[in-house]
């Protein structure tokens, strides 16, 4: 039977316990979350350090000059020809010779220069369209690695309070083993416990750096920012409708249905024979006169009607009509699946706060008090704590899930669209 010393000391020591275990995942001090940086704002960082952005400038200016240079005409021809310069008989005399200078210009029917116009409009559209979904794609890594540095503090904090609960059993066990109640191997075991929970800590420790460095690496900064760890409970927008999919997705896969309508066009009109025309002054060296000389040809469409380039311009667009449709029914499968999952794991660790941590608590606080009693065994003190920290590490992987799903969602939704930067150069 214990003293009322002991029973007091131990009944401190479990009440010190629960009160740390029973701590959110995360608790800075108020100097450190003063400092928190939100995610819209590491997302905007690593937006404008996008090293993608000039290469896309310069897709931007391209497509741009492809447009102006498909609105232009084709250039007339300006030639000369010499009939009759040298021959046989009365033809070998130069002064028979008939130069004739000519103005020589194609004409394009069909629509051909509106629908190159046409085309390469659409093309810009896709430059800008593609490039704003590898931003959401940027978006989602960055959102990603905020949730695994979240995640990573936050087992921090569980590591130190395991490792607080291992130091306080150390303490109580070699008191017990000083006055001969334990054996001394309970010593040797309580050590190694605590020397396990240094280790654990370590390395958690540098899981974090690691993840913080990942995270500032988006946009080339240091690590001296903080999350508020607030962020890693907060599940409420589980219940929240997500929305359809994202319209920048849908914007592109649209975009490329348009452009492949306007390459069916484009190849059509090259089915259109173009005549040239042509209009000239004929000098007559023998005689000393001028003649006018009108003109002009067509190609027969007997072979080449672009018939082949038709039918594959047809056969993309359909692909492009077919990729919209299961494009967009795919993303919605995707958020109602992904909407289910945030409401289940919202729920594990709503369960595992209101049901298992409460009972898992109290199991280490009645198995401790039999500890001091002579009732239980170190070994039944430390199966209790397990338990425990077992729980709450269950919980915190259930939260890190959620968060890791509602990137996801996020990315599928378009959420953060409004924080993609705006070009500089001309649409």
């Amino acid at each position: 039977m214990s003293s009322p010393i002991h029973g007091r000391f131990a009944r401190s020591w479990l009440l010190a316990s629960a009160f740390a275990v029973a701590l959110p995942l995360a608790t800075l001090p108020l100097a450190a979350q003063a400092q928190s940086m939100a995610l819209n704002q590491a997302l905007a960082r690593a937006a404008q350090a996008d090293p993608t952005r000039p290469a896309v400038e310069a897709r931007l200016r391209a497509a741009d000059a492809g447009a102006r240079q498909a609105g232009v005409r084709t250039n007339p021809v300006v030639g000369v020809e010499l009939e009759d310069l040298t021959g046989t008989g009365p033809y070998s005399l130069v002064d028979r010779t008939q130069a004739t200078v000519y103005y020589q210009q194609s004409l394009e029917r069909g629509g051909k220069r509106e629908a190159r116009t046409a085309l390469a409009r659409k093309e810009i559209d896709l430059v800008r369209l593609r490039h704003e979904t590898k931003v959401l794609d940027l978006f989602k890594e960055v959102e990603l690695a905020w949730v695994e540095t979240l995640a990573a503090e936050a087992q921090v904090l569980l590591a130190r309070t395991r490792l607080d609960i291992a130091e306080r059993a150390q303490a109580e066990v070699d008191r017990r083993v000083k006055v001969a109640r334990d054996p001394l191997f309970a010593g040797a075991r309580a050590d190694a416990q605590v020397a396990e929970a240094k280790i654990s800590l370590s390395q958690a420790q540098m899981t974090a750096d690691t993840a913080r460095r990942t995270l500032a690496g988006y946009w080339n900064g240091g690590v001296d920012f903080q999350i508020d760890p607030a962020v890693l409970e907060d599940t409420s927008t589980a219940q929240d409708i997500a929305g359809e999919a994202s319209p920048v997705d849908l914007a592109l896969l649209d975009a490329e249905r348009q452009t492949a309508t306007a390459r069916v066009r484009v190849e059509e009109t090259k089915a259109v024979q173009d005549p040239t025309w042509r209009a000239g002054l004929r000098y007559l060296n023998e005689g000393r006169d001028m003649a006018v000389v009108v003109g002009g040809s067509i190609p027969l469409a007997r072979y080449d009607t672009n018939r082949g380039a038709i039918e594959r311009a047809q056969a993309e667009r359909t692909a492009a009509d077919a990729d919209l449709f299961s494009g967009k029914v795919l993303r919605e499968r995707q958020i109602a699946r992904l909407q289910a999952d945030l409401a289940a794991r919202a729920s594990e660790a709503q369960r595992i706060q209101a049901e298992v941590l409460p009972a898992a608590e109290r199991t280490v606080a009645l198995v401790r008090d039999g500890f001091n009693r002579g009732g239980f065994s170190y070994l039944d003190v430390i199966e209790a704590q397990r338990v425990l920290i077992e729980a709450r590490s269950r919980r915190l992987n259930a939260l890190k899930a959620f968060h890791t799903d509602r990137a996801q969602l996020a990315r599928l939704t378009g959420r953060h669209a409004a924080l993609i930067p705006a070009s500089e150069t001309v649409r």
